[in-house]
């Protein structure tokens, strides 16, 4: 049965319940999304593709979770976020089944597509259910746990990659999916809350999905086809596209009582400041993560284990900093935890792209831990603030809109990373690493500027 949580949150013993299942789905879904990177030459000898065909096993899970998170998000306002949470990790749990059992390229995109349609619905609501597992006064602790989850999820997933396929089949890849996603589904049922307040007269609108997933596709297309050097006529095809939908898509919404792009909270000027700053953010974190492994492996010569131990005081930084900072922000104005939190982050960006010609492993060491620190002292905070700026019958809206600023972080860094090394060639990384540092330069600056707005309420 459902719990019906208070105003007031969970009790004890089944929040801890109801954290964990978040916590486990959200791990694989995110970890999902940057595992396969490092087992591609190897599926792609198994199942006898292309390297460039074999990029589609990444890119199908990604494009299917952005054009289809805000528009789950968006039932979960309707029907309840722990209906759409549960589904999504049945699906997930079932469709890494499919991705285990596949034996030819077209199957096995297939089964990423349905497997992104289901990390779609963890991602989704996950910061919804959090804001109703956790009492409001530490609610800050709960983003901070989200915060943690998904920074290391990201960083640790070549490392996961790496262990599994030096003792196993890349098929384990994905069947170790299949047991946690049934330990998380047998905790989501037992302890997972419904909504407490849902949309009345909300409806759903399939034409404005439809619309959603054309625009977002079709600019995470674009995006990657001019990064990699793709023919300049389909490219300027894709944006005339994106230009006509996009505009008919927002003119759409705008007119909505309860649009499906909550263009309604943009109007709250402290929300719309704090997805800002998350694109920004994430853009510069992709821009630093895809860019340095490049640096360690071709230019210092590091090998893989030597690299993955390098870029480990990262996550580890921000898994010590996320839960610190999601106390803080019960003191703290999150603009100004935000903007200190970019700067230390820039800091440490501009410091490794400064990095001596032959430098030792300490050298790397401390400039990637001020960036993780920086990067978790500004998330927790961040996330607490796109959340609950909303009303709390549109956090379904405010969730996915949270999804969904990272992920066009994340993409647009990972674009911004190609075409880096497009146009500097063996200097790629240094290019990457100044430009993340500016990106994370006017994330300060943006969050610098919700210091004069109301925080949420408490």
């Amino acid at each position: 049965m459902p719990k019906t949580p208070s105003m007031d949150g969970l009790p004890v013993p089944q929040r801890y319940g109801a954290i964990l299942a978040i916590a486990l789905g959200l791990t694989v879904a995110v970890m999902d999304g940057a595992i396969a990177n490092v087992a591609l030459p190897t599926i792609a000898r198994d199942l006898l593709a292309s390297p460039a065909e074999s990029v589609w096993i990444v890119n199908a899970y990604q494009m299917a979770i952005i054009v289809s998170l805000l528009s789950l998000s968006f039932l979960g306002d309707i029907i309840g976020y722990r209906r759409i949470y549960q589904a999504g990790l049945v699906i997930f749990t079932c469709t890494s089944l499919f991705c285990a059992f596949s034996n030819t390229l077209g199957m096995l995109t297939l089964a990423r597509v349905l497997q992104g349609f289901g990390g779609a619905a963890l991602m989704s609501v996950n910061t919804a259910l959090i804001r109703i597992i956790y009492p409001q006064r530490f609610l800050g602790r709960g983003m901070g746990i989200n915060s943690l989850i998904v920074a290391v999820s990201t960083a640790a997933g070549p490392t996961v990659a790496a262990a599994v396929l030096s003792v196993a089949s890349w098929k384990w890849l994905f069947l170790i999916n299949v047991p946690i996603g049934i330990a998380a589904l047998g905790l989501a049922l037992r302890f997972l809350p419904d909504n407490t307040q849902k949309a009345q007269g909300q409806r759903f609108d399939v034409i404005s999905a439809v619309m959603n997933a054309l625009t977002f596709g079709l600019l995470i297309s674009a995006l990657s086809g001019f990064a990699q050097g793709q023919n300049s006529r389909l490219i300027l095809a894709e944006v005339a596209a994106l230009g006509v939908i996009g505009y008919f898509f927002i003119r759409r919404q705008l007119r909505l009582p309860f649009p499906l792009l909550p263009v309604d909270l943009f109007r709250i000027p402290i929300f719309s400041l704090s997805i800002g700053t998350s694109v920004c953010s994430f853009c510069a974190q992709m821009l630093a993560m895809v860019s340095l492994p490049f640096f360690l492996q071709s230019v210092l010569m590091r090998g893989e284990v030597a690299t993955g131990l390098l870029l480990t005081p990262w996550p580890l930084a921000t898994m010590i900093v996320a839960p610190i900072a999601g106390r803080m922000i019960e003191r703290y104005h999150a603009g100004l935890l935000g903007a200190i939190g970019l700067a230390l982050f820039a800091i440490g960006l501009f410091a490794l792209a400064l990095l001596p010609a032959s430098p030792g492993d300490g050298d790397i060491i401390w400039r990637m831990a001020l960036c993780g620190a920086g990067f978790g002292l500004f998330q927790s905070p961040n996330n607490h603030t796109i959340i609950s700026s909303a009303p709390r019958q549109r956090s379904g809206g405010a969730s996915g809109m949270l999804g969904t600023a990272r992920l066009l972080g994340q993409t647009s860094g990972a674009a911004l990373v190609a075409l880096m090394f497009n146009l500097s060639g063996d200097r790629g990384t240094h290019a990457s690493l100044i430009l993340a540092g500016i990106f994370s330069v006017a994330a300060a600056v943006v969050s610098a500027m919700r210091i004069r707005q109301p925080g949420p309420p408490a």
